[in-house]
């Protein structure tokens, strides 16, 4: 654990956040910590948990919920949100809904074919915030609008960590 600086987000940072957010709709949440150390992961935080964890002696390994790492990319730095941080965003555009058996092969980490989208809204940015037709963020999808056999592809999803290689 040594070398991590736990603090709260910068300007800046705040800034990179906020960006992704409004690709999507508008952010509801506007309290963020960094925890940096060969990455910069980013948490949504309480503010009253915040103000304990600043004054704690020890600090934790993280804390509040993992919404993404800002990394540099091409001399550029940028916010890469995971799915959880859709949570934090009212999401107005970019997004699709899936059929429950299109739902269901995203989760195991397949493309969807345009007969599996219930309906989508797409508006600028090749990525997609994808739903289940109960409103549960299933993953992040990117869109290919050529194709109607690979319409949506899978970016990541709900059922990544488990399919993960331990």
């Amino acid at each position: 654990m040594e070398g991590l600086r736990y603090r709260r987000a910068s300007a800046w940072e705040y800034d990179l956040i906020l960006r992704e957010a409004e690709k999507y709709g508008e952010l509801k949440h506007h309290f963020f910590a960094v925890v940096e150390g060969k990455f910069r992961d980013v948490y949504a935080v309480n503010e009253r948990v915040w103000e304990k964890v600043e004054n704690l002696k020890l600090k934790p390994y993280a804390y509040g919920t993992f919404v993404g790492t800002i990394k540099v990319d091409n001399l550029v730095e940028k916010f890469y949100p995971n799915v959880e941080f859709f949570y934090f965003v009212n999401v107005e555009k970019n997004y699709a809904v899936l059929s429950p058996k299109a739902g269901f092969l995203f989760t195991t980490g397949k493309d969807v074919p345009r007969s599996g989208v219930r309906r989508y809204n797409w508006q600028g940015t090749k990525k997609l915030v994808i739903y289940d037709d109960n409103g549960v963020i299933l993953g992040i999808g990117r869109i290919n609008p050529e194709s109607r056999r690979k319409f949506i592809l899978n970016v990541t999803d709900v059922g990544a960590f488990i399919r993960r290689k331990r």
